[in-house]
């Protein structure tokens, strides 16, 4: 039987975040990418989610490599994840490998995994596949896409891009060598979706520059600025603006204090001596001499940001002499917490400029005539949008229809469902195992459908516990019972409930002992039932029932 070329998505479909694919040919087997998603607002006490590595695990022998696109989290986040259950060789761009290396080494596995280092234009031969890097520019420094060269034919797969025609780095995405694969012939065409909704060209980079150089140039307040810490290049326009107006620099949080150090060593970052300070020591600069940059875009409740906005960070207090800048725009899902952050920067009479009044923030995604450009540069036979919700999916296939792709050689991708070529065209097959992984602290997949429901039914009805002594043999009440509430309050019209459920608790165990039940089970499922039904009753609320009974 011939083999046949499969695409299997794991991550990033139908979802932002979470990235994972999978390329299979045969007895060969290559990754690209493995990211994180964040919690969703129903994911109560979950850190991160991690695609499902189930299938990965089963077909680990085959498992030939992993190629990473960039070093976003939503695309090497959950890598040491991976490596903890398969081993292979990761091959990525330097800034990508330089961050992976501070990942592993603190999952304590650096030892065990070959990092290989590849520069953009360079192919690595792996199993049956030979991977070409093709530069790309994206919000991260050492983005790329991938030329997957298999037996069925050449797939493009683009990672995230945009098309910047003044990129910081003066290095422009690799269009001709995109063009080149085009002319060959390309199989299969991978592009991302995030931006697909809006029309247009992504604004170049140095869009930001310039306005973050007018906002600092005869600025007499201290200078705060948060940004992206992956943004390599928005930090070095953000330090290049500092020193243009004749300010020092302090970093403060953890993810972009990692970063800087890095990038720095990796040569990303060029910063003149004398320029980078402690934290402590920014009092002793007048207000217009100094930066701060920090973590925080986000609104996260950690960040330093966040800290300093609710007054809770130690060495920076924040008010009318400070001009606070958030250099970044808001994930999905993040609106209410960045614009909870902004007001509480404005309540304390700081000045707060962000994305809606300054070009502060261009994304690092191409929009439609990007994409069109894409397409039409690569030419392929077949095309699969990947990297976004269903919408977006959507409308990237309406967008190449649009071109005149023939809709017979497109398709919208499912997660876990292989997407076959074969002489007869392009399919889904039969679904493999694919979902996510909760993470809780150091708990990996700890975190079920039962204790998530818990944690939902807790948050939303609070929690009543009953707390009582019984005799061994069941034949009576030692002490209590108590009632104790948490989450969980009475109007007026239910004052006399707390005692109504201690009468109740005591007939309900009378009745078991009545009956000469002894199975403590049953016992406080009866508690359960009789004291829920009671309180749904008087308040029309469902809390959960705790029924503890101490053996005596």
């Amino acid at each position: 039987m011939v083999p046949k070329l499969r695409i299997i998505p794991l991550g990033g479909i139908g979802e932002i975040g979470k990235n994972l694919t999978v390329y299979e040919y045969g007895a060969d087997i290559i990754l690209v990418d493995c990211g994180l998603s964040f919690p969703e607002d129903d994911m109560f006490g979950v850190d991160i989610v991690i695609p499902d590595f189930a299938w990965l695990i089963k077909n680990i022998s085959r498992i030939r490599a992993l190629c990473i696109t960039h070093g976003h989290e939503d695309h090497i986040g959950a890598v040491s994840f991976l490596m903890k259950e398969i081993s292979c060789p990761i091959y990525c761009t330097r800034l990508t490998a330089g961050l992976l290396e501070v990942k592993l080494d603190e999952a304590g596995l650096l030892h065990k995994v070959d990092l290989c280092c590849i520069e953009p234009g360079m192919a690595v031969r792996t199993g049956c596949f030979t991977v070409e890097f093709i530069h790309v520019n994206h919000s991260i420094a050492g983005a790329v896409a991938l030329g997957i060269g298999t037996p069925a034919g050449m797939v493009v797969h683009m990672g995230d891009f945009k098309i910047d025609s003044t990129p910081v780095d003066g290095a422009m995405i690799d269009l001709a060598r995109l063009g080149h694969l085009g002319s060959k012939g390309v199989l299969a065409l991978l592009s991302d979706s995030t931006n697909v909704e809006r029309p247009g060209y992504a604004m170049s980079e140095k869009r930001v520059g310039e306005a973050l150089l007018n906002l600092f140039n005869g600025c007499d307040k201290r200078i705060v600025v948060t940004t992206f810490a992956s943004n390599v290049h928005r930090l070095q326009q953000i330090i290049n603006a500092a020193i243009a107006s004749g300010r020092r620099v302090a970093i403060t949080g953890r993810s972009m204090e990692n970063i800087l150090r890095v990038s720095i060593q990796l040569d990303y970052i060029n910063i003149p001596p004398d320029t980078i300070i402690e934290l402590p020591q920014v009092k002793s600069f007048p207000k217009d001499k100094v930066c701060i940059i920090t973590t925080g875009s986000q609104g996260e409740p950690m960040s330093a940001l966040h800290r300093m906005a609710f007054g809770a960070h130690r060495q920076v207090d924040l008010g009318q002499d400070d001009r606070v800048i958030i250099s970044a725009s808001p994930v999905p899902g993040n609106e209410k917490t960045v614009g909870k952050l902004v007001n509480e920067l404005l309540r304390r009479n700081c000045e707060v400029i962000y994305e809606k009044l300054a070009d502060v923030h261009v994304s690092g995604h191409a929009c439609q005539e990007e994409l069109k450009l894409i397409l039409a540069l690569v030419k392929p036979k077949y095309f699969i949008p990947v990297h976004g919700e269903y919408r977006m999916l959507k409308a990237h296939i309406g967008l190449a229809s649009s071109m005149g792709h023939d809709p017979n050689r497109m398709l919208i991708p499912e997660l876990g469902r292989p997407i076959e070529f074969s002489e007869r065209g392009i399919r889904l097959g039969t679904a493999v195992q694919a979902g996510q992984i909760l993470v809780d602290g150091m708990g990996i997949g700890d975190v079920a459908g039962v204790i998530l429901r818990d944690r939902q039914h807790l948050a939303n009805d609070g929690l009543i516990m009953v707390v009582l002594a019984m005799a061994c043999d069941c034949s009576s009440i030692i002490s209590g019972p108590d009632i104790i509430t948490r989450g969980f309050a009475l109007n007026k019209e239910a004052e006399g409930t707390i005692e109504e459920l201690r009468q109740l608790t005591i007939e309900t165990i009378e009745k078991s002992v009545s009956r000469r039940n002894t199975d403590w089970a049953a016992i406080k499922q009866s508690l359960r039932s009789s004291l829920g039904s009671h309180v749904i009753a008087k308040t029309r609320r469902k809390p959960m029932i705790l029924p503890v009974i101490v053996k005596v």
